[in-house]
C-alpha cells in the first residue's frame, strides 16, 4: 500500500490522520506547522515519539534537495534545479520585488505542450508533479532563502491545466492559514488555453489570476508555434477567458512573447487590440485585461530570437494608445538563464554524457 503523502494533505485531512492513529485532533495541525516549516517527523519535538514513530514508518514527507542554486549579479534572482524524490529534475525561480518575494513553481517534469519556443518542452512530459511537490518548491526554496514567500506563479515547467487535479489541491493548500497561507489574489496560474479546463476552473471559485500563454495575434501564426491552438484556436480560448472573468471577476493576463520579423510588428499590434476589442468590450468600455509583454528567450536549439529592446517598446506603446494596457516585463535573471527548461535541459545533457 502506498504511503500517506503528509505534505499533500490539508489542514482538515491531517487532523484525521492524527485521530485514525489515536491522537486527538489537534495534532494534526502541530503536524501542519511542522511541515510548512519543511520539518519531518523526526523533527516535530512536540509530538509523542510513539506517535513519530508511527508517522516516520507509515506516511511520507519528501521536499525537493537542490541540484543546483544560480544566484543572479544584477537584481538577486535565484534559480533552482530541483532533484526530486526519484531523481527527476524541475525548476523553480524566486524574484525579488518591492512587495516582496515571488516564486515560479514547476507543475510537470517537462511538458506535453510542444510550444516550439519554449526550452521546458524539449523531451516531452515525464510525469505529473504532486501538489505536494508544488508545495515542496515553495518550502524548500523559502527555507533557502531565509525569507517568506508571498507570491506564487504557476508558470515554470508544464502545463497546470494538463496536471488538473493536483494543481488545483496546490492551490487550495497553499491558501490554507494552516499551511503557506499565501491569499489566491496572490497567486498566477498560466495556462497556454485548454479551454475545458478553463471553464472548469472558473467553477472553482478560486480567485486566482489566470494568465493566458498567448505570443501571436492570429490562428495562423499561434498554430505554427503553439500546437495547442489546433485544437482549441482563438476563438474558442478567447470565449473561455471572458467567461473566466465574468465568474471570477479577476483580470486576466496575457502573456505575449515578442519574437523577432514574427509577431512584433505595427500590423501586428493592431491585430492583437483588435482581438482584445473584439472579445473584451462591451458598450465601447474594455474589460479589464493585461497584457505582458515579454521579448522571448534565446534558447539553444530554438530558430527564434527575441525583439530589440526599441522594437519591443514600440509594441508596447501602440498597444496603449489603441487602449490596451501593456507592460513590458523586466527581464530579471538574464545572467543566469531564468527562464525555465533551461537549466533541466543542461542537466539532462551532463549526465547523458
Amino acid at each position: 500500500m502506498d504511503k500517506t503523502d503528509l505534505l499533500r494533505l490539508y489542514p482538515s485531512e491531517l487532523e484525521e490522520l492524527a485521530v485514525s492513529f489515536g491522537e486527538p485532533a489537534y495534532r494534526g495541525r502541530q503536524i501542519s506547522d511542522w511541515l510548512f516549516k519543511g520539518t519531518g517527523p523526526d523533527g516535530m519535538s512536540n509530538l509523542p515519539s510513539a506517535f513519530r514513530e508511527k508517522l516516520k514508518n507509515e506516511t511520507v514527507f519528501k521536499l525537493p534537495s537542490t541540484e543546483r542554486k544560480l544566484v543572479s549579479a544584477s537584481d538577486g534572482t535565484v534559480k533552482y534545479l530541483f532533484r526530486l524524490f526519484d531523481g527527476e529534475t524541475v525548476e523553480s525561480v524566486v524574484m525579488r520585488y518591492k512587495h516582496g518575494l515571488s516564486i515560479c513553481i514547476s507543475t510537470e517534469v517537462g511538458c506535453p505542450m510542444g510550444c516550439r519556443f519554449c526550452a521546458s518542452t524539449i523531451g516531452g512530459k515525464v510525469r505529473d508533479l504532486s501538489a505536494s511537490e508544488m508545495v515542496g518548491q515553495v518550502i524548500a526554496a523559502s527555507n533557502d532563502i531565509g525569507e517568506r514567500i508571498s507570491n506564487v506563479v504557476m508558470m515554470g515547467i508544464g502545463e497546470p491545466l494538463d496536471n488538473y487535479e493536483e494543481s488545483v489541491r496546490f492551490l487550495r493548500l497553499a491558501n490554507q492559514k494552516n499551511g503557506l497561507n499565501i491569499g489566491y489574489r496572490h497567486i498566477s496560474l498560466s495556462t497556454c488555453g485548454i479551454v475545458p479546463m478553463i471553464y472548469r476552473l472558473a467553477g472553482e471559485e478560486l480567485p486566482v489570476t489566470l494568465s493566458i500563454s498567448l505570443h501571436a495575434p492570429d490562428n495562423e501564426r499561434r498554430s505554427e508555434i503553439m500546437p495547442v491552438n489546433r485544437r482549441y484556436p482563438l476563438e474558442e480560448l478567447m470565449t473561455a477567458c471572458r467567461d473566466y472573468f465574468e465568474k471570477s471577476g479577476r483580470r486576466i493576463s496575457f502573456e505575449y512573447t515578442l519574437i523577432d520579423g514574427f509577431n512584433d510588428s505595427s500590423p501586428d499590434a493592431r491585430l492583437l487590440a483588435s482581438l482584445f476589442g473584439k472579445y473584451f468590450s462591451e458598450g465601447g468600455k474594455m474589460y479589464p485585461v493585461h497584457v505582458n509583454l515579454i521579448p522571448v528567450n534565446n534558447v539553444k536549439d530554438k530558430p527564434f530570437r527575441r525583439s530589440n529592446a526599441a522594437d519591443a517598446e514600440r509594441f508596447k506603446n501602440e498597444l496603449i494608445k489603441l487602449g490596451i494596457n501593456a507592460t513590458l516585463r523586466r527581464h530579471l535573471g538574464a545572467d543566469i538563464n531564468a527562464s525555465c527548461g533551461q537549466l533541466r535541459r543542461e542537466s539532462q545533457q551532463d549526465r547523458a554524457e
